[in-house]
């Protein structure tokens, strides 16, 4: 290795899917400027990892087993509020990339674009510059400033998205079948959706709901 200690960012990496850790070290594997310190399949022990190894630069896949990535990135940042965690995601969803954002990510990458991108993002987060891959700056850019669910819509596509016809939500949220109608509508208003199906696939591309 050509680059002293001081000079090499450690990494750790968070993801429950072998493969992609496997990956993330094939392709750091011929950087003499970085070095994996350790792999966390989940957010406790990445958590645990991150308290023994105090690296430089986190890699937190968002969808984790016990906990979300965010929730494991706050929880991190709690304890270690300097920690640089770049996010990563199968996802597009312009709201995980706001929520992430606003909640102390660093950076956010799509996983296909991995090997292409991953490289010079970790090294820009280290030096403190907020890394968004361009395919998801690209859907934050065309959704902002755009209409917010409320709670009760959110509630109504929720469970639109898991099957229930409006009467079967109407029962669920307690109101009338006639306001699951007006709320319904408003949802595909909102979207830009054509029907209910449409809305539900749009959202959650988006990341306004998850199931």
């Amino acid at each position: 290795m050509s680059s002293s200690d001081s000079e090499v960012i450690t990494v750790l990496v968070v993801d429950d899917h072998p493969l992609l850790r496997d990956g993330v070290a094939f392709a750091l594997s011929g950087e003499s400027d970085m070095r994996i310190v350790a792999n966390a399949e989940d957010g406790e022990s990445a958590i645990a990892a991150f308290r023994e190894h105090r690296p430089d630069v986190t890699l937190m896949d968002l969808q984790l087993p016990d906990m979300s990535g965010v929730d494991a990135m706050c929880a991190i940042r709690s304890e270690f509020p300097a920690a640089r965690v770049l996010v990563l995601t199968t996802y597009r969803g312009d709201v995980q990339v706001t929520n992430a954002l606003k909640r102390g990510a660093s950076g956010f990458l799509l996983k296909a674009s991995l090997r292409k991108e991953l490289r010079d993002a970790i090294r820009a987060v280290n030096v403190g510059r907020r890394v968004i891959s361009p395919d998801a700056a690209s859907d934050l850019a065309e959704h902002v400033g755009g209409d917010v669910l409320s709670e009760r819509e959110l509630q109504v596509l929720d469970r639109a998205a898991r099957g229930n016809g409006n009467k079967q939500i109407a029962s669920k949220l307690g109101i009338s079948e006639d306001t699951v109608k007006s709320h319904m509508k408003s949802i595909l208003s909102k979207l830009d959706a054509n029907d209910r199906t449409h809305a539900v696939v749009t959202a959650l591309k988006r990341g306004i709901i998850h199931i």
